[in-house]
């Protein structure tokens, strides 16, 4: 951990949120001659104390630490790249179009990897009234189910959310071609070219 770099960002997002040293201070509780030292690089927040320099500067406790907050580079408007997360505690989905660091439950959740789907794990899709049919004969259990659809186009995705002991069935608006991908719990993130 290098102090001088961890002062230095201190000051730029103390300033970005329109705090004076003074006022960062008493809003943690420390003297403002503490906030003073840091920023000059001689010395760094106690870990009691980051918790709460987060909340307040609005970055991860990661990022301080590190003294950087590196902007990813511009990915482009293609959302059939986009990324897809999910947490192995709850179950929630996290989306992304560019790099982000996401967490759900106290935990960083992993990008997951998208792999072409085999013949015998392919999605159906038939078209009815100008829609898209998607089914599966997939058991759809509490212990290995389908947790997400999602349909993705240059300019758009739409996710759609499924549960165990549901029949997998939806329909979605036909589109020009695509990306369907898909969540199964046991084999993780596939997808198909539509």
């Amino acid at each position: 951990m290098d102090n001088r770099k961890v002062g230095e960002l201190i000051y730029h997002l103390r300033k970005e949120k329109g705090f004076t040293q003074k006022q960062l201070a008493d809003q943690m509780n420390i003297s403002d001659r503490t906030i003073s030292k840091w920023e000059r690089g001689y010395g760094c927040p106690d870990v009691t104390l980051l918790a709460s320099l987060s909340n307040l500067l609005g970055v991860n406790i990661e990022n301080i630490l590190e003294g950087d907050l590196s902007p990813n580079e511009f990915i482009g408007g293609n959302m059939k790249k986009s990324h897809y997360f999910v947490c192995p505690s709850c179950h929630n989905i996290g989306f992304a179009t560019g790099n982000v660091t996401i967490s759900c439950c106290g935990r960083k959740l992993e990008l997951l990897e998208a792999k072409k789907a085999a013949d015998e794990e392919k999605l159906s899709i038939t078209e009815v009234d100008n829609e898209w049919f998607i089914s599966s004969d997939h058991p759809m259990t509490k212990a290995h189910y389908i947790s997400f659809i999602a349909f993705a186009t240059g300019d758009q995705v739409q996710i759609l959310k499924q549960y165990p002991e549901w029949g997998l069935q939806v329909r979605i608006p036909k589109r020009k071609h695509g990306k369907l991908v898909w969540y199964d719990t046991q084999f993780g993130l596939l997808y198909q070219l539509v």
